[in-house]
């Protein structure tokens, strides 16, 4: 019984010190807050490609775009798919690949033009190339999948960082 009572004690301390630095939640109000309805307010254009349509997917799930009526922010994004040679073994078989998936983005405010956020996002992931052609190909569509998630992710949550800023920076 002690060890609870201890326990709530430094949970409780614990969490006085993080509202004193002044952490707050992003989505603070759920589906009302600014940054979500911000997120619900960007456009995402069509990404030309496989991986552009990909993240594109990956992007409008996330922002929760769908049925927004008159978008406030535009989101460009422009892609660079990448596969390349690690593993090069003895007999010049390649034994393992590296996919890179690079996404440079700016958000734009509709209203002003203006460039709100120019960043770039990416990530890769390793493949073993093995005898099966079919089972390499698959894998590398597999990482394709999981690499336009992650970049998505990234930009989202960059996006929302600036959007709160912008935020702030309004209603001060």
């Amino acid at each position: 019984m002690r060890q609870a009572v201890t326990r709530f004690a430094l949970l409780s301390a614990v969490l006085m010190a993080l509202s004193a630095c002044g952490l707050q939640p992003m989505y603070a109000g759920g589906g009302n807050s600014a940054v979500a309805q911000g997120l619900a307010a960007v456009d995402v254009p069509a990404i030309p490609g496989r991986d552009g349509w990909l993240v594109r997917n990956a992007l409008t799930d996330k922002l929760g775009v769908a049925g927004q009526a008159s978008p406030q922010y535009r989101l460009d994004v422009r892609l660079d798919d990448s596969l390349e040679a690690l593993g090069i073994l003895g007999d010049d078989t390649i034994s393992r690949e590296r996919r890179i998936l690079r996404a440079r983005y700016q958000l734009v405010d509709l209203a002003s033009g203006e460039i709100l956020l120019d960043a770039t996002a990416g990530s890769d992931a390793g493949i073993d190339v093995v005898s099966s052609e079919y089972a390499t190909i698959a894998a590398e569509q597999t990482a394709l999948e999981n690499l336009a998630r992650d970049v998505a992710d990234r930009i989202v949550r960059r996006v929302a960082l600036t959007l709160r800023a912008q935020g702030e920076q309004a209603s001060e």
